[in-house]
């Protein structure tokens, strides 16, 4: 064993330990490993960013900007309705639900996919008065085997095409519908054990919806005493206070007129009321601390309106003097509906808002929104929520105006766990994203265009007729993802330039296959699913394709099976909410544990291997 190959397998190991940490984001974890590459001497300084300009990185991100133009136009949701079964039983809406999931999944961003349907199947479950997780794991699930289906269909695919691309023998990339023959009997398979038999292994979670939250409990209405503590006091101190004893203010009324999220530069004055959520077993001393008079108990600013358009413009200048008098007020006068709604959103994994609190993104001055509680994993928690970071999974109950929250949903990417209105404001703008879609796939899968080349295309046409708004193109790209493929393509391509893989792929072969292709190549497919299901699939990609292609060279077998096996396993996370991103999106909407996900996930892995294995050695021979 070389130094380099010391180094290498020390940077491995470490960036391996790091993603079973989960400590930082996987893409922050891959430019580590790529600086550490540089400085140790295993990448060339003017190679160390060559991998954001790898085709599987270009063809990625384009993939997610005609992803999301798709999404935008209403062309997935027509698609739906007619596709969904309006009365069927348990084992044809799953079966319809997840079939759709998969055939979107095989030409779009998974992801993006269950988004779209994660409405729709809650609706379903409702309709067959079922646990949601019983319809949204079998979905999540659906998705995953969609992607294995075509080339572009999950980053997984596309990286291990790329490491095909670069083999010695010149054999080219694997093509659009290279990874169908396997792929899709797989997910064909998987879909009708899920369907008929499978769900039910799903255990039943309820989770914290808008009932269960019971928001009620916990909002009361109290009035500022003349003389007392909160009077001639700023929003803000009474919020200091407040956070304290794990409450917060939720509304206010002043003259008539009512505030959602009032200012926290806003000057409280005697007679004002507010609407403050408290546990049961603080509001007394928060009532004793702040001056505060009680008026009533309930949720009334679901049930109350609030003052029309009219009125509000009316009172505006009221606010705005006092603000002059008071310091700056930082609300804006909005037009908003009279109507105040609860709705459930779910955060979903890398948006921005992961990590913060409502006070670091100030929902309630910005936005006109609040937050009345978080379910987590099953567990509800309505107590210092201001102040609490919030992660990928989580649902979130919000109070406001309809237009102030699709705002929010809008700004952040949250996902509505209510099924939405259809809206298409375009139709010519659906079929034009459709069309791209349609076209850039015939192109790459005719080999008229490498495939990087006709989804680059197709992502710029999207663009130029405006089938996509200008200003969503950066936020339509997953943006981690990018950065982990491009740090880690470096670090693959060290472990094949220093013999790193081919030592690994010998040791597996000599002490574990015993020299037998067909247990190799079982054996790759097994540690692939392992890694995956405990780190990023496209992470998992990249580590494992030069092991493959080493393996394939120790045994002297055709590599394309090896690959495919590592294809096959980085699509299989179904045992952990970490493994997959629409995996953590069900976690909170299902109620789930961590220790959830095995019990359907273990079956299913198993029946993919058995019917994989064969189709593996039937379609790419040894």
């Amino acid at each position: 064993m070389t130094e380099t190959q010391i180094g290498v397998l020390l940077i491995l190991g470490t960036v391996v330990g790091l993603f079973l940490w989960g400590k930082w984001r996987h893409d922050l974890v891959a430019v580590m490993a790529l600086v550490a590459c540089v400085v140790a001497g295993l990448v060339a300084p003017e190679q160390a960013f060559s991998g954001f300009g790898h085709p599987a990185v270009i063809t990625v991100a384009c993939m997610l900007i005609m992803s999301k133009a798709l999404q935008v136009s209403g062309a997935v949701e027509v698609m739906a309705r007619y596709a969904l079964p309006g009365k069927a039983g348990p084992v044809l809406s799953l079966a319809a639900l997840m079939g759709l999931g998969a055939a979107l999944s095989g030409f779009m961003n998974n992801v993006g996919a269950m988004a779209l349907l994660m409405p729709m199947a809650i609706k379903v479950a409702k309709r067959l008065d079922m646990p949601p997780g019983r319809v949204l794991m079998p979905l999540a699930f659906g998705t995953i085997l969609g992607g294995m289906t075509t080339l572009i269909g999950t980053p997984p695919n596309l990286i291990v095409a790329g490491f095909r691309a670069g083999l010695p023998n010149g054999g080219g990339s694997f093509g659009m519908f290279d990874f169908t023959a396997i792929g899709l009997p797989v997910a064909v398979v998987g879909i009708v054990f899920v369907a008929l038999i499978g769900w039910r292994f799903v255990p039943k979670r309820q989770p914290a919806g808008i009932e269960g939250f019971d928001t009620s409990a916990y909002l009361t209405e109290v009035r500022v005493l003349e003389g007392g503590a909160s009077d001639d006091k700023r929003v803000s101190d009474v919020e200091k206070v407040l956070d304290a004893a794990g409450a917060q203010i939720v509304g206010m009324v002043r003259g008539g007129m009512r505030l959602t999220a009032p200012s926290p530069h806003r000057i409280l004055h005697a007679g004002d009321i507010l609407v403050i959520e408290a546990a049961a077993d603080t509001l007394a001393s928060v009532l004793s601390a702040l001056g505060l008079k009680l008026e009533a108990a309930g949720p009334p600013l679901e049930e109350a309106a609030i003052a029309d358009a009219t009125e509000l413009a009316k009172k505006t200048e009221t606010a705005q003097a006092d603000g002059e008098e008071e310091g700056q007020v930082d609300e804006k006068p909005r037009r908003r509906s009279e109507e105040i709604v609860l709705v459930e959103m779910v955060i979903l994994p890398g948006l921005s808002i992961s990590g913060r609190s409502a006070k670091d993104f100030d929902l309630g001055p910005r936005y006109g929104v609040n937050l009345l509680a978080v379910s987590r994993q099953g567990n509800r928690s309505v107590e210092r929520l201001r102040a609490m970071p919030l992660r990928a999974g989580d649902i979130l109950l919000l109070q406001g105006p309809p237009e102030s929250i699709s705002d929010f949903a809008s700004d952040t990417g949250c996902v509505p766990l209510a099924e939405r209105n259809l809206q298409i404001p375009n139709k010519r703008k659906a079929l034009q994203a459709s069309l791209i879609m349609l076209v850039s796939v015939a192109v790459a899968a005719t080999g008229l265009l490498p495939a990087s080349v006709a989804f680059m295309a197709g992502a710029l046409l999207t663009l130029l007729l405006r089938a996509l708004p200008l200003r969503q193109l950066y936020t339509a790209v997953d943006w981690p993802v990018i950065v982990l493929l491009g740090a880690l393509f470096p670090l693959a391509n060290a472990m094949q330039s220093t013999g790193t893989a081919d030592l690994m792929a010998r040791g597996l072969m000599e002490n574990v296959a015993q020299g037998n292709a067909i247990v190799a190549l079982l054996l790759v497919m097994l540690v692939t699913m392992f890694l995956s299901d405990l780190m990023n699939n496209a992470a998992t990609a990249a580590v494992m394709c030069p092991v493959a292609i080493g393996s394939a060279t120790a045994l002297g077998v055709n590599p394309d099976a090896f690959l495919m096996a590592v294809a096959i396993g980085a699509s299989c996370a179904f045992l952990t909410p970490i493994g997959h991103q629409n995996n953590t999106m069900i976690l909170g909407p299902g109620g789930f544990r961590f220790g959830d996900y095995w019990k359907l996930g273990v079956p299913l892995e198993m029946l993919v291997v058995a019917v994989s294995m064969p189709l593996l050695l039937m379609v790419w021979p040894l």
